[in-house]
């Protein structure tokens, strides 16, 4: 595909067809009830409660007609085909996960470009033919049966792996024998979000799994009380053994993991969503022997990364808020006979993991990757070779293997995978895709840093084409996140490559109460503090004006999740700074998250409304609760996919009704709701291509800027 000129494209806008400027923005009537909740004293209307009940007949026929509306205004955008058509060249390349050793056998996922879902290949040699173990596009017609979690005997003979339907979070295990190719009777339900670990004899896997929900609240009861189960090979899941289960409080997570010798069931549970965890130890090679607490408090991360012999290895954030790696001897496990084996640097331990008789230490440097080799006494081997400015994950592998392999990628480099040879640390390239669509040699991603509202120093990347300098008027979509330790580091993503190829700049705000720096930097965006995490976005959307590189008719803010929470309060806050928003599968109820499906665990990094700071705190930036009439909003996209069970679907319906209520005449405020979608996970790649091109459509057309020669 011919390169475009720099900003070709967008700035030389002939506007061509009929244009969504045309659509009358009728919104669907959505009615207010006198619904009214008092919160420690405090009376707070909640008048479209009744959107909480998706399947009524009245919110299912509210829901439609915005469909309809959304889509009539969309599909009138001009240049969507030319865009779909760039974007399909994009994602058309091949992609692998790194490949993992079980015994004779080597697992690895493949896609050919744009199939829907990724395939499972096994093979003999890494560096010959392989041949497919499992391909779930044959298992729907629309590509929305999804592989979710997959667990690999120890000898490689057994397979079992969890699928889930139309973008749910619930999953249904099954085992495939690798050989044949068959599946075995055994069948799993009520699994969500949590994998399996074999025993080392390959007679039976841990997982873990939920009480059926009442017959018709599947995708909105609350889930509690996980319990972790041993489920032996051709047997009923209804003899699966009870394994672990917390009864002191509904929301504990449980997981579980068989060590690599197989001596040992390491079993972790965490209140929610926070990041403290306690640890049980089981020796699987005791008949009858109990778990044993070696952190019986959650007082700190605990993360096992393996084992030789009776020590485990494990990466903590305890008196290390940017982690440290030490060594327990299960013999004496107390706290005071542990030993430090990498000590605390200046960049945070992000990731380790235990292969070869090596550790392999992942540090986040300013939020992208660094990696090096140490020893089980903490002597350093050596650095790993990285290829650039980006990401590294994998490293996976078992004591006696002798190389490991990681995936690398970056803003405007896409994902090639590499094997580390561990005995002299070489990095030599395993797999790398041929782009059709898109030059990466074209393109760079360049590092800034600003201050927030509190002089804070942020993180951002900058990603455009190569040379590109600031005039004022760059096309600019802005994205962030900030919340739950979990960093934004760079990596490939076709969407990004979509916006930088037709001369947008793609900017990612490191924002606090992410995992970029460590528990410091996460804990500065919890609960009361969350206001700081939309300071800190603010913030870079004024060092982009500021500096020149758009202004705020041509910037768009985007995030998904709390990310889409995120997108909803500062559009709220700073209305005047953007140009477009597109708030994805967003938190927007910040007063009732806790009562549908997984949302009580979030209490962990937003608090709850139990406690009236944390109330107030809640009250003041909620989405639903802060949208004013008379405000001129930003064009705003709100996504959402009827079937996300983890974050209800009715935050977005109910953030839809208030926005369009407060503004009717104003810009326009659209909900897109995906059918046979969920949270974004196991998405099919044909609807992944049509949100992208809906999205960046929309922000096109709201600077103006959308025309048919694209």
């Amino acid at each position: 595909m011919p390169h475009l000129p720099c900003c070709g494209a967008l700035l030389g806008a002939a506007l061509l067809g009929t244009s969504a400027a045309a659509v009358p923005l009728d919104y669907p009537a959505a009615r207010r009830d006198a619904q009214v909740d008092d919160y420690h004293g405090v009376q707070v209307a909640d008048p479209y409660r009744w959107l909480e009940d998706i399947d009524s007949p009245e919110t299912r026929e509210w829901v439609a007609a915005e469909g309809r509306l959304s889509r009539q205004y969309l599909d009138a955008i001009p240049g969507r085909e030319a865009m779909t058509r760039r974007l399909r060249d994009i994602w058309n390349f091949e992609r692998w996960t790194p490949p993992v050793r079980y015994g004779s056998r080597w697992f690895y996922s493949h896609n050919d470009g744009l199939q829907n879902q990724s395939v499972v290949r096994v093979a003999e040699d890494p560096a010959g033919a392989a041949r497919t173990l499992i391909d779930p596009n044959t298992l729907s017609a629309d590509g929305t049966v999804a592989l979710r979690e997959t667990a690999v005997s120890a000898d490689g003979r057994l397979f079992a792996y969890a699928l889930s339907e139309a973008g749910s979070d619930w999953q249904v295990w099954r085992v495939r024998d690798v050989a044949t190719g068959k599946d075995l009777p055994d069948t799993l339900k009520w699994s969500k979000a949590g994998g399996g670990s074999w025993r080392k004899d390959g007679s039976g896997f841990y997982y873990t799994a939920y009480d059926p929900p009442p017959s018709g609240t599947v995708l909105k009861a609350a889930n509690q009380y996980e319990k972790l189960y041993f489920h032996a090979l051709g047997t009923p899941q209804s003899a699966d053994r009870l394994v672990y289960a917390r009864t002191d409080d509904p929301n504990w997570f449980v997981g579980a993991a068989v060590s690599d010798d197989g001596r040992y069931l390491l079993v972790t549970a965490s209140l929610g969503t926070d990041v403290r965890n306690t640890l049980l130890v089981q020796d699987l090679t005791r008949p009858h022997a109990a778990l044993e607490p070696v952190i019986a408090q959650p007082t700190a991360t605990f993360d096992v990364i393996g084992n030789l012999g009776a020590t485990l290895f494990v990466r903590t954030d305890l008196d290390a808020p940017r982690f440290r790696v030490i060594a327990i001897d299960l013999a004496h496990p107390r706290p005071d006979a542990w030993r430090t084996v990498i000590p605390m640097g200046d960049d945070p331990i992000d990731a380790a993991t235990l292969v070869g008789g090596q550790i392999i230490l992942h540090r986040l440097k300013d939020a992208h990757s660094a990696v090096a080799r140490y020893s089980p006494a903490g002597r350093l081997l050596g650095e790993v070779a990285l290829p650039g400015l980006g990401s590294a994950g994998g490293f996976e592998g078992h004591r006696s293997d002798r190389a490991t392999y990681f995936g690398f990628s970056g803003y405007a480099s896409a994902p090639s995978v590499y094997r580390l040879d561990l005995a002299g640390g070489r990095v030599t390239l395993w797999r790398a895709p041929r782009l059709q669509g898109f030059v990466p040699e074209d393109y760079e991603t360049r590092q800034v840093f600003y201050r927030s509202k509190d002089g804070a120093r942020v993180p951002m990347f900058l990603t455009s084409r190569k040379g590109m300098t600031p005039d004022g008027g760059r096309p600019t979509l802005l994205y962030g996140y900030g919340g739950f330790n979990i960093p934004l580091t760079p990596q490939f993503s076709p969407a990004i490559a979509s916006w930088v190829q037709m001369g947008g700049v793609y900017a990612v705000a490191n924002l606090r109460g992410g995992g970029e720096y460590g528990r410091a930097w996460h804990e500065a965006g919890m609960k009361t503090r969350k206001q700081t995490v939309f300071d800190d976005f603010i913030a870079a959307a004024e060092y982009l004006i500021a500096n020149h590189w758009t202004r705020p008719e041509r910037l768009a803010i985007n995030g998904g999740s709390n990310g889409g929470l995120l997108i909803g309060a500062v559009e709220e806050q700073r209305p005047e700074l953007f140009g477009a928003a597109v708030a994805q599968v967003g938190v927007m109820d910040m007063l009732r998250f806790r009562e549908f499906t997984v949302g009580k665990a979030w209490e962990s990094d937003y608090g709850s409304v139990d406690d009236p700071a944390q109330f107030h705190a809640l009250l003041a930036y909620s989405p639903v609760h802060n949208v004013r009439s008379g405000v001129a909003y930003p064009p705003t996209l709100i996504m959402t996919g009827d079937h996300d069970d983890r974050v209800f679907p009715a935050h977005s319906f109910k953030f839809a009704a208030a926005m369009q209520h407060a503004d009717p005449e104003g810009r326009p405020l659209l909900l897109r709701v995906e059918t046979r979608a969920g949270h974004g996970q196991g998405m099919p790649t044909a609807k992944r291509i049509e949100e992208v091109v809906d999205m960046q459509s929309f922000i096109l057309e709201s600077f103006g800027l959308a025309n048919s020669d694209r």
